[in-house]
This record gives structure tokens, C-alpha cells and sequence, in this order.
């Protein structure tokens, strides 16, 4: 289950399973839901060393017109697609030599 909390200064941002929000809460108002999401978790623990991964990956989703979000922890990096779009990205980045699990 991925669960994140961010607070910035002009914000209070929760990234969770769509069953964890109340069916009140929707897009409009305040506070507000965005539903639909499906998230890519990159696979293996990434060193801060590395460079690009995020990039490469995001790159190849844009060329084909699919809207992201990133999350990263200390660990890995996260990607949410809409799920209308989750087998088209799977696709997409399987043709640049990515594996892509789970679906």
C-alpha cells in the first residue's frame, strides 16, 4: 500500500488507496479527491547516486502522451498514471526495455 503525506506551506497533500476517501469527497471544494490513479513502484533500491531514472522513465511516457505524478521515498521512486492509460505506459516502456509487473 503506498501512503504518502506531504505539508508544505500552501498545502497539505495525502496520496492513498482511493478506499481510504470518503465518497464525499470529491474534486471540487475543499478539501478535494482526485481519483482514477494506478501506480508503477520502480523496482530495487535506488541509490542516491543515481541520475536520470525518473527522467528516463517519465520521457517515455510523455512521447506518448501520458499524464504522471511522482512520489519518491528514501527508498524508490513511484509513479501514478491515470488508469485509463496504465496498459498503454506497461506498453510503452516494456518497448524501451523496462519491466513492468503486476498489472
Amino acid at each position: 500500500m503506498l501512503l504518502s503525506i506531504t505539508r508544505t506551506h500552501d498545502e497539505l497533500s495525502i496520496v492513498c488507496p482511493e478506499k481510504s476517501v470518503p465518497a464525499a469527497i470529491t474534486a471540487e471544494g475543499d478539501p478535494k479527491a482526485e481519483r482514477g490513479w494506478s501506480g508503477l513502484r520502480v523496482a530495487g533500491v535506488l541509490d542516491f547516486s543515481l541520475t536520470g531514472v525518473i527522467a528516463q522513465l517519465t520521457e517515455t511516457l510523455a512521447a506518448v502522451g501520458i499524464t504522471v505524478f511522482t512520489l519518491a521515498t528514501y527508498d524508490t521512486d513511484y509513479i501514478l498514471i491515470r488508469h485509463e492509460s496504465l496498459e498503454r505506459a506497461a506498453r510503452a516502456l516494456r518497448l524501451e526495455g523496462h519491466t513492468v509487473e503486476g498489472l
